[in-house]
């Protein structure tokens, strides 16, 4: 006897716990396979250039973080890491990034949500505006951008180059940096952490808002066109959020990686100035090619993963599983 049609309706949703736990594995994830990348982003970041040594200037013109010729690309970046740090190099700095990943995630999933209804309370609405959502995203990556920043403050040490020789490990260098620096050090960069985490979610949630919009989903959409539905919003919003948050993430690599005694960019705003006077207007872009690579091949693994494990998780829950295969065969 074939099951009734009944049964094959959509399962209830999952438990926020269980949603929790589904996204930070997959953001766990998307980090162990991308990270390499965010790696090079960083890199790519510290890098200062001043406006003379574009074009045919000597190379002795040409002033770096590394002390060396420049990176010219990501796979030059990697190539080079690999080949003169070795290969396990590319993975410095991950562990903040790794333990960070679980309540942050959990930010992203009950944060949002609290400010949202928080908002429609307030205003006495049922269904927000794309303005009204992107407000919503970047209440939302404020409140995140507080909890991260000691964490990218560690990642973004270890990443330098020139730490190589100076710390050892994730707890290395939180246990100097507290020693030599003062604890508050670690909240160095907050502000224009704030502003990229701001920009970014404001416009990812309101490019997801206008697509969804855009293409409601049908009562009758199967499981695959909802999953390119999504894909194709969060890459948009997530390609948007990039373009308009590399300059504020290129501000805080550098100065999360600066010494006090040798500090040259301050206030956000400020900083942007001095790095487009010295530098240019591509300057403030550096590291923008890996990002986005991330952001298209960790957009869809994220996605990938979270379904899967939310789809595992959904089976278990209640004897689903068990009941339908017991219809099945009788």
């Amino acid at each position: 006897m074939s099951p009734h049609p009944d049964l094959k309706a959509k399962p209830a949703p999952l438990p926020f716990a269980y949603l929790y736990l589904a996204g930070a594995i997959a953001g766990v994830t998307e980090i162990t396979c991308m990270y390499p990348l965010d790696l090079v982003k960083t890199r790519l970041q510290l890098q200062t250039t001043s406006t003379r040594a574009r074009g045919t200037i000597p190379a002795a013109a040409v002033t770096t973080t590394t002390k060396t010729v420049p990176y010219t690309s990501i796979l030059d970046c990697l190539r080079r890491v690999v080949r003169q740090e070795g290969s396990q190099r590319l993975y410095r700095g991950v562990l903040p990034l790794l333990v960070a990943e679980a309540p942050r995630r959990a930010i992203k999933f009950g944060v949002n949500e609290q400010w949202g209804l928080a908002l429609k309370k307030l205003l006495s609405i049922d269904q927000f505006s794309a303005t009204q959502a992107g407000f919503v995203g970047s209440l939302t990556g404020a409140t995140e951008a507080f909890f991260v920043t000691p964490f990218e403050f560690v990642k973004v040490r270890l990443q330098d180059p020139q730490s190589l020789g100076k710390y050892s490990g994730a707890f290395d260098c939180m246990r100097k940096v507290a020693t030599e620096e003062g604890v508050f050090t670690f909240f160095h960069g907050i502000e224009s952490t704030v502003w990229r985490h701001t920009t970014w979610s404001g416009f990812y949630f309101m490019s997801i808002h206008v697509f969804r919009m855009a293409f409601p989903e049908r009562s009758n959409s199967s499981k695959q066109e909802r999953l390119l539905k999504n894909f194709i919003a969060g890459t948009i919003g997530g390609t948007l959020g990039v373009l308009v948050s590399t300059p504020f993430d290129v501000i805080k690599s550098r100065v999360q990686n600066q010494r006090r005694e040798n500090a040259k960019y301050g206030f956000t705003f400020p900083s942007i100035i001095q790095i487009h006077r010295e530098e240019g207007f591509r300057a403030l872009y550096k590291g923008l090619a890996p990002k986005l690579v991330r952001l298209g091949l960790g957009g869809g693994l994220l996605l990938v993963t979270f379904d899967g494990v939310s789809e595992l998780m959904r089976r278990h829950l209640a004897g689903q599983t068990s009941t339908i295969d017991s219809l099945d065969t009788s």
